[in-house]
């Protein structure tokens, strides 16, 4: 069974939390389905807990839980929205010139770590984590658009806290484009 995502690591674990889920894997009994795929029952068994803990919490909060239906073709897209508000100081953009990446706030050069699913080489990612070993990576990436970044975090963007750059001139495009289209839908 496949479970990668095109768009990165976290749908792609998205995909296999709702697998683990399915009715597919309980009928052939969850350790047995885990041992089957490669995958820590444990580890899934932690991810459904935690999930269990958020919706308790919000639900005592009475806070409203608001979900995209999977056919919607929104889906996707509300995903890697909400992992923009949570990721949006952890964005990396492709340098020019196509070799690696910078990330954004501090402009380390990395590279995508190669255990990543991302199948196409995209302009912007967030990621989990930033690993050290003898080269720079970022582990559990995905690609997000650009626009997305300055509509969810507006303060973290502002173009004041950027020192010129390549990173920089980037925002500036991508600012510029998002003031057109509001200007345009006005």
């Amino acid at each position: 069974m496949s479970f990668a995502h095109p768009d990165g690591d976290h749908l792609t674990l998205l995909n296999v939390y709702e697998a683990f889920n399915s009715d597919d894997a309980h009928n052939v009994g969850l350790h047995q389905w885990c041992r089957d795929n490669f995958l820590s029952y444990r580890s899934l068994l932690s991810a459904r807990s935690v999930r269990s803990q958020l919706r308790r919490i919000m639900e005592r909060h009475e806070l409203e839980l608001v979900s995209t239906d999977y056919s919607s073709p929104k889906y996707w897209d509300n995903i890697r929205k909400a992992l923009v508000a949570g990721f949006f100081m952890q964005v990396a953009k492709k340098k020019s010139g196509n070799k690696g990446f910078l990330t954004v706030k501090d402009n380390q050069d990395v590279l995508i770590h190669p255990s990543t699913v991302l199948s196409k080489e995209n302009e912007w990612v967030i990621y989990n984590e930033f690993v050290l070993t003898s080269k720079n990576y970022i582990r559990t990436v995905t690609n997000v658009r650009p626009e997305w970044l300055v509509e969810l975090a507006p303060k973290y963007y502002n173009l004041d806290h950027f020192a010129k750059g390549d990173v920089k001139l980037s925002l500036e495009r991508i600012i510029s484009r998002v003031d057109t289209m509001k200007k345009v839908a006005k």
